[in-house]
């Protein structure tokens, strides 16, 4: 009498539910198996008797597919609670002034913008703009003048096709009249308007500018304070 036990993955999946299902049925179907372990010891042929390393087994295998589910349940749980916990803190940062690096920023509908403040004024700047695998994907030589000034991309490629949306990376190489290097800071510096907690990762509003809640470097006081 070899045959008569479901096999684990049936057990396990009767009905062909999501893991979630699963999950809050398992403790059911872990009963089920044993009923049906203890029928077949209990009937098992004398002459053929059944294999209990082959029992053992399965049962070593259901307990570890069942501590799997309720692991995932858990993390599932941790990331949940890790994602309220950043929207709470992003949402209380709304009014407070902020530095955060300016070095990447959004390309949405054919424009992406930085914001940037020569130490003084550069006679030549390579601005070199980078996808998130670091490629680069586009390139402009320009004068700068000092202070603070805003750039912005139309979103082209080296090759003249219009990149698709994402987030781009600023580097800027710029040398002075004299052929000195002039330190160019691309960071951001303002008051909080919105947050979005739409996805993955709090966005804040500084202006017309989005920066991503992992960029803050410094957290000021309320505007206006």
């Amino acid at each position: 009498m070899t045959a008569g036990i479901s096999s684990l993955s049936s057990l396990s999946n009767p009905t062909g539910t999501t893991p979630k299902s699963d999950a809050s049925t398992i403790a059911g179907n872990f009963n089920q198996f044993l009923t049906l372990l203890t029928t077949q010891l209990q009937n098992q042929n004398p002459l053929d008797p059944l294999d209990t390393n082959q029992f053992t087994q399965q049962l070593v295998q259901f307990a570890s597919v069942e501590q799997q589910l309720k692991t995932n349940d858990q993390l599932g749980n941790l990331i949940t609670a890790s994602k309220a916990s950043a929207a709470a803190t992003a949402s209380g940062l709304i009014g407070k002034t902020v530095t955060a690096d300016g070095a990447t920023s959004p390309l949405a509908k054919g424009t992406a913008t930085w914001t940037l403040n020569p130490a003084r004024a550069a006679a030549k700047a390579v601005m070199t703009i980078t996808d998130a695998k670091g490629n680069v994907v586009a390139t402009q030589t320009k004068a700068l003048p000092a202070g603070s000034q805003s750039f912005t991309w139309d979103g082209r490629a080296s090759t003249g096709q219009l990149a698709p949306d994402g987030k781009y990376t600023l580097k800027v190489q710029a040398l002075d009249a004299t052929g000195s290097s002039v330190a160019v800071d691309t960071k951001i510096t303002g008051a909080i308007t919105s947050v979005d907690v739409s996805g993955a990762e709090p966005v804040l509003t500084i202006g017309d500018r989005t920066v991503a809640l992992s960029s803050v470097e410094a957290i000021g006081g309320t505007s206006g304070q």
